[in-house]
């Protein structure tokens, strides 16, 4: 997965960028009370351990 397609789908889900700090984005929504960690991989393939662990951080099944 792509790193534009993760964000896409955590935007979907109702996350927002709440905080960012040089490559390193925070996504957080109402009603969820952890931040996801999400690091900018630019148009590169996010790693399938990485993006299983940002999912589900944020609870999504996929």
């Amino acid at each position: 997965m792509r790193f534009s397609e993760l964000v896409r789908l955590l935007g979907e889900h109702g996350f927002r960028i709440v905080k960012e700090k040089g490559s390193i984005r925070y996504y957080g929504k109402s009603g969820w009370d952890k931040l996801v960690r999400v690091d900018f991989h630019g148009s590169k393939e996010v790693p399938t351990g990485t993006c299983y662990a940002i999912l589900k951080a944020a609870g999504i099944k996929k």
